[in-house]
């Protein structure tokens, strides 16, 4: 008897336009860890077969950075309106002139819209000046590139295009959903669902009300419930108010961020709005962040040939200029040097740090302050402890390497990427339990490591000596090869692409899509 043979038929994902709007995106324009999620996951979501278009300012940085450039649009804006009151320049017309460049992500078919203004034609980085004071008109910059997101997702522009979805990242593209709502309510068009991802509630984007009215926002918007702040108007409660779904980088961090420790007095906005707030780990660049294929350091290796690892300690040792000790701990640590990421903490433990037997080498910049006095303690103890002010690709990737630890003391931590990265290199994380620290290192306890799930050294306070605590089990940890060893490899086991977590926010696009066409968003608009 012969069996009909039935053909599943196979789900299809579905096919998003997707508008990604950004102040960075790497390799083009970063300052940490939201320019590389911004490079990664629209990667991996193009991998997942959906259209997607990057949307960043044109820094003279980024242009020059980019290849094949090319002009692909003009759009006006009225220069009665916005543009006319920033003083930007304006055409018999009436109207400013925005020219939309093209080129691709390196490495990938993912086009990038670049913004070209006067706004953003200048030296230094996307927030600063090259004397790093931050420009005065960073609302009026970021707030054009909100008004042009939505006129290329509304498809008003020659480039033909329209979006299904808008995912903004941060404060500076916090008004596109307001003024995408305002789409709706005014002209009853049917506009993009829209995403906002909180990447930092530290950074808010707090100005004047007397910027609130040049910005041509609604003066109805000016209550309490949505865009004024303390008297002042905030760009990020503008994305929390009116985006059909809200999310962040970790699941730990979007409970946190409900809490007043961590709302930054928008907390109950957040704890009010929790149905459509969720936390989805951020992944890494799994081919960027390779040891076994790494061109940036010294000596390749893999979980087969880990023995190989050590070739990259010595190398990054020369570079800082210590000695060339091999048994001894060097610690890494790659990060902005702000209270944030706990270089106080560091700090303030710093003397009995440097009574153990370790090395540490520093990368980053930040508050002078604390340079400052990482400065004075890499003067009385230069054997021990090197300090390189700045940012430097290469060398990132080098103390991944070469480190035997990597430290993250950080008071609050969205999700984090260098714990990521360095599980990825066998270079044992040291963490404080917050945030996405806490959702991706389990901590070296007897029982786990027993059990062989231990990854790091967590500890959980931040006051006192639980930091030099953290450093201190690292170092007895160090000394038994083979539990060391077992641990590297136990990091570099874990599961970190973006391949999952490219899958839930296609997820959260259905959701925000369902949201839209559901519910209204009560407003004064």
């Amino acid at each position: 008897m012969n069996k009909k043979i039935v053909k599943k038929n196979k789900t299809t994902k579905p096919k998003y336009k997707i508008l990604f709007v950004s102040s960075e995106l790497h390799p083009f324009a970063k300052t940490g860890g939201l320019g590389d999620v911004c490079n990664s996951l629209p990667k991996a979501l193009k991998a997942l077969h959906q259209d997607i278009k990057i949307l960043i300012p044109a820094y003279p940085f980024a242009i020059q950075k980019a290849e094949n450039i090319k002009q692909v649009a003009t759009i006006d804006l009225p220069g009665e309106g916005f543009p006319g009151k920033l003083g930007l320049p304006v055409d018999n017309d009436k109207a400013h002139h925005v020219n939309i460049l093209e080129t691709k992500l390196p490495g990938s078919h993912v086009k990038v819209w670049m913004v070209e203004s006067e706004l953003y034609n200048r030296p230094g980085t996307p927030y600063f000046d090259d004397k790093n004071k931050e420009w005065e008109d960073n609302d009026f910059r970021f707030a054009l590139l909100n008004y042009i997101a939505v006129e290329i997702a509304m498809g008003r522009t020659s480039l033909q295009w329209q979006a299904d979805i808008v995912h903004s990242n941060d404060w500076q593209t916090g008004l596109i959903s307001v003024l995408l709502e305002k789409e709706y309510i005014r002209k009853k068009t049917t506009r993009p669902a829209t995403v906002f991802t909180i990447h930092n509630m530290a950074h808010m984007g707090v100005y004047s009300r007397e910027r609130f009215d040049t910005l041509e926002l609604l003066p109805t918007l000016w209550n309490h419930h949505e865009l004024e702040f303390h008297d002042d108007f905030s760009f990020i409660k503008g994305g929390l108010v009116f985006s059909d779904r809200v999310n962040t980088v970790s699941p730990t961090y979007a409970q946190e961020i409900q809490h007043e420790e961590f709302g930054y007095g928008l907390s109950d906005l957040l704890a009010y709005r929790n149905e459509r707030l969720s936390g989805i780990l951020n992944g890494i660049d799994m081919k960027e962040w390779n040891p076994a294929k790494d061109p940036m350091i010294k000596k390749n290796y893999s979980i087969k040939t880990i023995n190989n690892k050590p070739s990259n300690k010595t190398a990054l040792q020369k570079h800082f200029k210590l000695p060339q000790k091999k048994n001894t701990l060097l610690l890494g640590l790659v990060a902005r040097l702000v209270y944030q990421k706990g270089i106080d903490l560091l700090l303030e433990n710093m003397e009995d740090i440097l009574k153990l037997p370790v090395q540490i080498v520093i990368l980053g910049s930040g508050d002078l302050e604390l340079e400052s006095r990482l400065h004075r303690w890499s003067s009385k103890h230069p054997e021990q402890l090197q300090l390189q002010i700045g940012y430097d690709e290469q060398l990132s990737h080098l103390i991944e390497a070469g480190s035997d630890a990597f430290l993250m003391p950080s008071r609050f931590e969205p999700c984090g990427l260098n714990q990521l990265y360095s599980l990825r290199y066998g270079t044992i994380p040291i963490v404080r339990k917050t945030g996405g620290l806490a959702d991706t290192v389990v901590h070296a306890s007897k029982e786990n490591l027993s059990n062989r799930s231990a990854t790091g050294v967590v500890f959980q306070e931040t006051e006192g000596s639980t930091i030099l605590d953290a450093v201190n089990l690292t170092c007895l940890l160090y000394q038994n090869k083979d539990a060391w060893k077992k641990l590297m490899i136990n990091g570099m086991k874990q599961e970190f692409s973006w391949k999952e977590s490219a899958k839930q926010y296609l997820e959260l696009y259905t959701q925000a899509i369902e949201d839209r066409n559901k519910y209204k968003i009560h407003s004064s608009l």
